[in-house]
This record gives C-alpha cells, structure tokens and sequence, in this order.
C-alpha cells in the first residue's frame, strides 16, 4: 500500500528527539501541517522581532512559508487534527481541530513576537514538552492591570536612577543602564518568581554595564551609599553587612543584602565582584573569551555545579554582542550556550512584558531543572560606551537610528 494507504506511525530523528508521527489515511495536508508547526519551533526566532532599533533585516527563512508545504489561501479556512503521540503544545493529542488560520495566527504570536525561543537542540523530550506546554498556550499570555502597575513602577525606578546620575554626574563613567532599562523590572520579577519557587539565596556576577541601577534597584543596596561611593565617599559599616570586591572602581564596588519580595519572602542577595565562583564570570562578556565556553562545561561536574545558573546577556548589539556580519561566526552571542542544551530565550529589550516573561520563564526552568538557562536582551547603549565617548565615531549607523 502507498503511504497514505493506511494509518501508521512512523519513528523520526529530528532536532535530537525522536518523534512518533502517524499518518493519517489519504490525508497528507495534516502531515505537512505538522511539520509547518514543527518549522516554527525550530525557525521561528528568526523572525521574531527582537531589535529595538531594527538595523538587522533577516530573512524569514522559507521553512516557514505555508506556500512550502503546498497550502494555499484556500486551505486557511480548512480544519485540521495535528496531534501527536506524547507531544506537548501545538501538536498534544487534546487540542481541539482548528483551522490552518488559528494554527498559523498562533504560532505568529507565540515564536515570531518579541521572543525568539530556541529549545529545539535540546535532546530531551520531557524538557522540550515543558517548554511547549510554557510556550504554546491556547492564548498568549498576558498580565492582569495589577501586576502592570508594579512592571511599570519598576521600570520607572530604573529610568529616573540613571537620570539622576546623568543630571548629577555629568562627566563621571558610569557605563548606565539606558537603553536596556528593562533589564530591572525582568531581574526583580525573575527573584520574585524564584523566591516563590522556594530559592533562599541568589548570587550576582555581573559585567559593568548597569551595575549601578542592578545593586540599587534589585539588590536595594542603599541609595544614598552608592552615590557616596560614587563621589569618593566612605563606606560605612553600620549600614551594610558586607562588602566584596576591589573597589579599583566606582562601579565595582559590591554587597550583601536581604531583601523582600512582592510576595511577601524574603531572600539574601550577595554581590560578587572579581572574585567571583567559577561559574558567575560568564556573565560577563558571554560569546567573547574562551572562559566562557570552558566554565560552561563545568555546570554538570558534580563538585562543580551550581544547580543551574541564569545567565542574563545584555546584548547592546556592539563588541562582543556584535551583528554576525561583522563580530562572530554564528547568528547570535549566546550560540555557545547550545552545547550545554541550554534554552536561550531571546528577547526585545524595549518591551518591558516579554523581558519580565522571559525572566520569569527562565527562573522557572532553573528551579524545575537545575539547569542553565540563558535570556538574551536585545538592545542598545543609549549614550555609548562609558558616557563621555562620542559613540557616533565607533557606530555612526546605530547612534543615527538612536
């Protein structure tokens, strides 16, 4: 009999699972239905709309054309039953039938958004269904009026910080926040979350840029100590615990601090500096050093293994977070992060919602798997390197758009 002769299933290797498919009876359009929704797992991100400043025009990879598979304007209205055997999402036996148009209007909002989802490498099916489950919800995921106000209070305290030093320390190198100011609503939402999850204790390593605003926003050192600090000040041991690090600089100066959450735990944040574990350096500087790379693999070894580290990249498209045309050989600075299986959730830094999502998700994963996992904000350095560049010497093009 011909393949679509009767029902059968067949057993795939794609994307490191194996898959059992069946084949429904002289019907193949389910079929080629199916894998279109596999191609947006797998593609997807590379037509999500990550940079703010829309420099990077990629191809939508043709993968993801309905026209590839043999669908045409006629068949969007048609219904089809994609489920599939031990599959979560999309593609679980209990979704109902839809029409091609739902199914496609779906997976647009869920992989081609502000998040760019890459899970498809990771060989373990249990892994990718709790992903899928998280990812491919009936309805896109969306914050009650509530928990918009405490988003948008926090992104506030992020902006008006920066504003500050900018007002008060007009030729200080400070390496602000701005341009990725959503990175403190999504880092207090991650500890909220993780908090929640039954962390006790969280530890920071962290490059330079928006260290200030990350150790007054999140960590809620006192306001008043940093600008001291920052002026030159003392460093008062009656107001902080603890301090760590060099202090070569102004924004290499660290702490300790417990710190409450929205609700209602508490938990100790410890600042780490140049000292830092084995595993926290590769926060800084994630695609650039062969450190990276090397600390990576020591995240499964028994007597070194933190239980799954979050890395949060602040991808300022410049250096080592370059475009791939001009700064590395692969699509995007967190690719290295693949050989770990780790999930990389990529996402737009000026929508404050997918970053908090996105951090959520990320501290979710940590806690259910004990495993690393990588969000990758995608934005830009408002006002240069260090404030007191002319950053349109370095990026003419960039600093044009911003």
């Amino acid at each position: 009999m011909g393949l679509w002769g009767r029902r059968m299933s067949v057993g795939l290797v794609k994307g490191g699972h194996h898959l059992a498919w069946n084949f429904w009876p002289n019907n193949p359009r389910e079929y080629a239905a199916v894998v279109l929704v596999r191609a947006y797992q797998v593609y997807g991100h590379m037509k999500a709309k990550l940079d703010p400043l829309d420099l990077e025009q990629r191809p939508i990879p043709d993968d993801l054309d309905p026209a590839l598979y043999g669908f045409t304007e006629a068949d969007l209205d048609r219904e089809f039953f994609i489920g599939v055997w031990r599959i979560s999402g999309f593609l679980s036996e209990n979704r109902p039938v839809q029409t091609l148009k739902a199914i496609l209007t779906r997976l647009e909002q869920a992989y081609c958004g502000r998040i760019g989802y890459e899970y498809m490498h990771i060989a373990d099916r249990e892994k990718c269904n709790w992903l899928r489950d998280k990812i491919e919800t009936p309805t896109p995921t969306q914050y009650s009026r509530q928990r918009r106000e405490v988003i948008l209070d926090r992104l506030i305290w992020s902006t008006q910080f920066e504003n500050f030093l900018a007002t008060k320390w007009t030729a200080a190198n400070r390496f602000g926040l701005e341009g990725c100011e959503t990175l403190i609503p999504g880092m207090k939402e991650m500890f909220d979350r993780s908090a929640d999850l039954g962390v006790e204790s969280i530890v920071i390593g962290m490059s330079h840029r928006g260290r200030l605003n990350v150790l007054g926003n999140v960590v809620r050192k006192p306001l008043r100590q940093i600008f001291s600090e920052f002026s030159g000040g003392t460093k008062p041991v009656d107001e902080i615990r603890l301090y760590i690090g060099t202090g070569d600089v102004k924004y290499h100066l660290g702490t300790s601090y417990d710190r409450p959450t929205r609700g209602g735990k508490e938990f100790t944040c410890l600042w780490l500096q140049i000292l830092v574990t084995w595993k926290l350096w590769t926060l800084s500087c994630f695609p650039g050093q062969g450190v990276v790379y090397e600390t990576l693999h020591l995240s499964a070894l028994p007597n070194y293994t933190t239980g799954g580290t979050i890395h949060i990249v602040v991808n300022n498209q410049v250096a080592f977070t370059t475009d791939p045309r001009s700064g590395r050989s692969s699509q995007y600075c967190t690719d290295v992060a693949k050989a770990l299986s780790a999930p990389i959730f990529h996402v737009n830094g000026d929508d404050v919602e997918a970053v908090v999502h996105a951090c959520e998700l990320a501290a979710e994963w940590r806690r259910t798997f004990h495993t690393d996992v990588v969000v990758d904000i995608v934005c830009y350095r408002r006002f240069g390197h260090n404030e007191i560049d002319e950053p349109s010497f370095t990026q003419p093009k960039m600093y044009k758009v911003i």
